[in-house]
């Protein structure tokens, strides 16, 4: 690569991309919605006296609600300029957040839930504008910022959820993330710019697109395949680690899990790197690296079965390495398959979230039956083999050959 090469690639953004760390703070406020319900969900039976089981189905009908959401609002980034679009789905969720915060009985805030959920995916539709607002060798870059905002905001809600609603009531962080969410969609509807859909077509058609993408794209599917694997593994490791830490081999509650979430923080540094090795060497090069990256972890893992500092240690290596690898190649991917074409990147996202999300679903529904076999050494085999499966697909290539 030229000095003249490398002085375009790392020089300033384009007003164009400006947008994209606002970008990012929406998608911080938007995942965070999906992800604070779960430390206010306990607080939340107290406060309407129903059971804790009966109140965790707050976080069940959000996630429900942003699966939804996935499918069937994400392919209208393709239809309707992205401003009031954005704009329009941030205000309901704000709305939806106040009306949890008022809700008088549980089945009042689980339909404000679903509203929630099924609004708040900002994230999904934020990356195909990002990837139209930038320059092509800069898109990984753009990727990489959007998702360290993401993963902030599944991160620190959390933590602040809880905390808030410990001091003032499980119906405070309702009303603070209400504020931001508003605040949010006021500010992306005085900075995004104006721009003109892509498509003109009708809802019905927008919905069969993903499917028929699927079919007809192999890069598509090979991305889809990527992630789905990681995914599970992803998913699998962090529902038997729920399992290890409370269990009798470390006998700790389930604030320890959420603490040991807080070390992949670092992945928000790592994910702009990573999208700068994908502007740079391409997205296969980074999909290599992080399969390898996920297998290793399973082997650290492995060691977190011995209780104890040295356990501790290894699960905290060991999840740091998985969280890398996996969010790493989450930006390979969608840079991947954003280059298919301008028109359709919304209905592209739908695809591949959707897929892998399903990924994610089986990865913890073995994760479980694997910890109940064969332990904590089953889901360290299972996260290996996954990945192991992505690996052998992407070596099994043929130079030239997309799929």
């Amino acid at each position: 690569m030229s000095l003249t090469d490398a002085r375009q690639r790392t020089g300033p953004l384009p007003a164009s991309s400006r947008p994209i760390p606002l970008l990012a703070l929406a998608c911080a406020v938007a995942v965070g919605n999906v992800y604070f319900p779960q430390a206010v969900a306990p607080l939340a039976a107290a406060g309407l006296g129903v059971s804790p089981g009966a109140a965790a189905g707050v976080v069940t009908a959000t996630q429900f609600g942003y699966a939804a959401g996935i499918f069937l609002l994400v392919p209208l980034g393709d239809r309707f300029p992205p401003r009031p679009l954005l704009v329009t789905l941030l205000t309901l969720t704000g709305l939806g957040l106040c009306a949890a915060a008022a809700a008088p009985a549980l089945p009042a805030l689980l339909g404000a839930s679903v509203l929630v959920g099924a609004a708040t995916v900002i994230a999904p539709l934020a990356g195909p504008l990002a990837a139209g607002l930038v320059p092509e060798e800069r898109r990984g870059v753009a990727g990489g910022t959007l998702l360290s905002g993401a993963i902030a905001g599944m991160l620190l809600s959390r933590t602040a959820g809880g905390a808030l609603g410990e001091r003032l009531g499980w119906r405070a962080p309702y009303v603070l993330a209400a504020l931001l969410t508003l605040a949010v969609a006021l500010l992306l509807s005085r900075t995004l710019p104006r721009s003109a859909p892509p498509s003109r077509q009708g809802y019905p058609r927008l919905l069969a697109e993903p499917l028929r993408l699927l079919r007809t794209e192999p890069v598509l599917r090979r991305s889809c395949l990527y992630q789905a694997t990681v995914f599970a593994g992803f998913s699998a490791a962090w529902t038997g680690i729920a399992l290890l830490l409370t269990g009798p081999v470390y006998g700790l509650d389930a604030a320890a899990v959420g603490l040991l979430a807080l070390v992949n923080a670092g992945t928000m540094l790592v994910t702009r790197y990573a999208g700068r090795q994908v502007d740079r060497r391409g997205p296969d090069g980074v999909n290599l690296v992080c399969f390898l990256v996920v297998m290793v972890s399973a082997g650290v893992l492995a060691l977190g079965s011995t209780a104890g500092a040295s356990g501790l240690v290894a699960l905290v290596a060991g999840t740091l390495l998985l969280d890398v690898g996996m969010q790493s190649g989450m930006v390979a991917n969608q840079v991947r398959i954003y280059g298919l074409g301008a028109d359709v990147r919304s209905r592209l996202n739908t695809a591949y979230m959707t897929c892998a999300y399903l990924g994610g679903g089986a990865g913890t529904w073995l994760g479980t039956r694997a910890y109940g076999h064969f332990g904590w050494t089953g889901v360290c085999a299972l996260v290996a083999l996954l990945a192991s499966a992505g690996l052998l697909r992407h070596l099994g290539m043929r130079p030239g050959v997309p799929a």
